[in-house]
């Protein structure tokens, strides 16, 4: 299940797991509420190997702000607290699932 991270909570987030992947979204966006389905079923499928997390930008600015997040959704790929990927609009699981299982090996 993916989780909720927020101004508080991004960086600690980053810091306690390996792979987080990040969907920077908000509630009034179409093509974010298309993704969330896929963001749940790839955290079904990365489980043990990363983490899937939401931030909305609308409640949660200062992480978007600080990754230069200029359109919605971006989903950013963190290893190691460092953005390693980054993809614009709504994406495929296959795709984004080979990314991050290509970063746990």
């Amino acid at each position: 299940m993916a989780i909720e991270v927020t101004n508080d909570s991004f960086q600690e987030t980053l810091g306690a797991n390996d792979l987080v992947l990040v969907d920077f979204w908000a509630p009034w966006c179409g093509p974010c509420k298309a993704m969330l389905p896929r963001l749940e079923e790839l955290s079904t499928k990365v489980e043990g190997k990363a983490v899937v997390a939401k931030c909305n930008v609308d409640e949660s600015p200062a992480p978007a702000q600080q990754y230069g997040v200029r359109s919605i959704p971006t989903l950013i790929l963190f290893k190691k607290g460092q953005a390693v990927e980054q993809w614009v609009g709504v994406q495929e699981v296959a795709t984004l699932e080979e990314k991050i299982l290509s970063h746990s090996a």
